[in-house]
């Protein structure tokens, strides 16, 4: 893969919050033939030594971009905290980080899995084994969690969605999916091919580490709540976290405080 920037000193922005240093680098993508924004927290420590780290990657929502996790979370302190190097790559206004059957600028699928993954392998100081990679994201960026992890068996070792969109069927005239997959009526198979809780029948218990949160008034409550009981009939543990509140920053500032626990743990195994 061609690598247009080799070190994060010579990312496009560079700041400073907290201890933590925030960039913002371009990665190429091979397949959709352009340039992806994305964001880099690497921790306090990481400019001072030799260390290898473990890699969240945060996945964005609907409509956000790659520093929305940085501008609406703590993220930056978590970076710190827990010893990580996070990382925020650009999925699209709604690419719902498919790999689009129909339209070929939208290719996401593989600009994370594979594209982003080995770029920051190839650059940062990562601990580049699947045990030490992680996604999570919220909203499309929760079902992106889920979908590229159970697709990606051999990079992503844990999942963690935030009140994911984890079956799309319920809303086929919503946040563009139609586009990425066809419409529902006329492309049936793509909508069952490409939800999550359809992806997820092929898991087998102790194949991925999973958490799923989501606030009881979410709308994506009740997707997440028909997930959770179909890994529980499978026979496959995960984490069922359901608290007071909606599809809110709000919401999902203190999930990501809550779920870095599990994150955390799960790298240190």
């Amino acid at each position: 893969m061609k690598n247009r920037f080799s070190l994060f000193l010579t990312a496009l922005v560079v700041s400073t919050s907290q201890a933590s240093t925030v960039g913002t680098i371009t990665v190429q993508s091979e397949k959709m033939g352009r340039d992806i924004p994305v964001s880099v927290i690497l921790p306090d420590d990481y400019q001072d030594g030799s260390a290898r780290y473990p890699v969240l990657y945060l996945l964005h929502g609907a409509g956000d971009t790659h520093r929305k996790w940085i501008d609406k979370t703590v993220v930056e302190q978590l970076a710190d905290t827990y010893g990580m190097i996070m990382v925020c790559p650009d999925g699209g206004r709604t690419s719902w980080y498919f790999d689009s059957p129909i339209d070929p600028s939208y290719q996401y699928e593989t600009f994370v899995a594979k594209e982003c993954v080995a770029h920051m392998d190839q650059n940062y100081r990562t601990k580049a084994q699947r045990t030490y990679r992680a996604l999570c994201g919220n909203s499309m960026g929760g079902h992106g969690s889920l979908f590229l992890a159970i697709r990606h068996p051999d990079v992503f070792s844990v999942a963690v969605p935030l009140s994911g969109g984890v079956d799309i069927r319920p809303f086929p005239g919503k946040w563009d999916i139609k586009k990425r997959i066809g419409e529902l009526e006329t492309h049936p198979e793509n909508w069952e091919h490409y939800t999550v809780i359809n992806q997820a029948k092929v898991l087998k218990d102790g194949d991925l580490a999973i958490s799923i949160d989501c606030g009881s008034e979410d709308f994506f409550v009740g997707v997440n709540r028909a997930l959770h009981q179909q890994l529980l009939e499978a026979g496959i543990k995960h984490g069922y976290t359901e608290m007071p509140g909606g599809h809110t920053w709000a919401y999902w500032n203190d999930a990501v405080q809550r779920q870095i626990h599990f994150i955390d743990q799960r790298f240190q195994k």
